[in-house]
């Protein structure tokens, strides 16, 4: 199991297990180890022949508020650690979009840049009140733009890479990035029962099911960062 400190797993039904982000004072910024247990976490729960589904979810106010940038910063004068991000990162997407079982997004706050990502790499976002979308990024860097792509299609995801426009709940409803709006606090538990119910089905199926998935989106080839 990953160190709790910053990263949080459990498992609140037969084959279903949600892993917590827990960085809430820094806003579940995806550290490189962060990002690490998250990859090592899916590649544990793929490992398993039970696991059918993943929820992921946010610890505090923020579901996730992107990469941490201090460590861009201090890479800036490491030639190892910009090494050591820059594969953490491709691992991670590449971990993600490759995933072969179901990976549901428990949104209990904003999700920005790195983290609105996050979210569009699972299959289903259930959001409850709160939650917004953002990619400020964009003015220093190039966001992905494929999960976003199949998702809302490409007028949408095209203005969304360009701009970094704040994406309000209702209309990330409407437009099918989420695809449900829980009451306030209710995002993860409307998660686990989907989950839940996931796991009902036999884990085969549903692991078949989602490859199937990840090979018609084209998303989970290697080179993720060109996504």
């Amino acid at each position: 199991m990953a160190d709790a400190d910053v990263l949080e797993i459990d498992a609140p039904h037969p084959g279903v297990r949600v892993l917590h982000l827990n960085r809430p004072t820094a806003r579940n910024a995806l550290s490189i180890e962060l990002r690490d247990q998250i990859a090592d976490a899916i590649d544990s729960a793929t490992a398993s022949a039970e696991v059918a589904a993943v929820i992921i979810t946010g610890r505090g106010s923020t579901f996730c508020a992107g990469f941490d940038l201090s460590e861009f910063r201090a890479a800036a004068s490491d030639a190892a650690l910009t090494t050591r991000l820059w594969a953490s990162s491709d691992r991670f997407h590449h971990t993600l979009l490759s995933c072969t079982i179901p990976l549901i997004a428990a949104l209990n706050g904003p999700a920005i840049a790195g983290g609105f990502d996050l979210a569009t790499t699972c299959d289903l976002r259930i959001a409850q009140p709160g939650v917004w979308f953002q990619r400020p990024e964009v003015a220093f860097a190039v966001p992905l733009l494929g999960p976003l792509r199949e998702l809302v299609g490409g007028g949408v995801a095209r203005e969304l890479c360009l701009t970094d426009r704040r994406l309000e709940l209702d209309e990330a409803q409407r437009i099918g990035l989420v695809n449900e709006v829980t009451t306030d606090g209710g995002a993860l538990t409307r998660a686990h029962a989907i989950a839940a119910e996931i796991a009902t089905r036999p884990v085969g199926l549903v692991r078949e099911t989602k490859a199937k998935i990840v090979r018609m989106s084209e998303l989970g080839v290697p080179s993720t960062l060109a996504r």
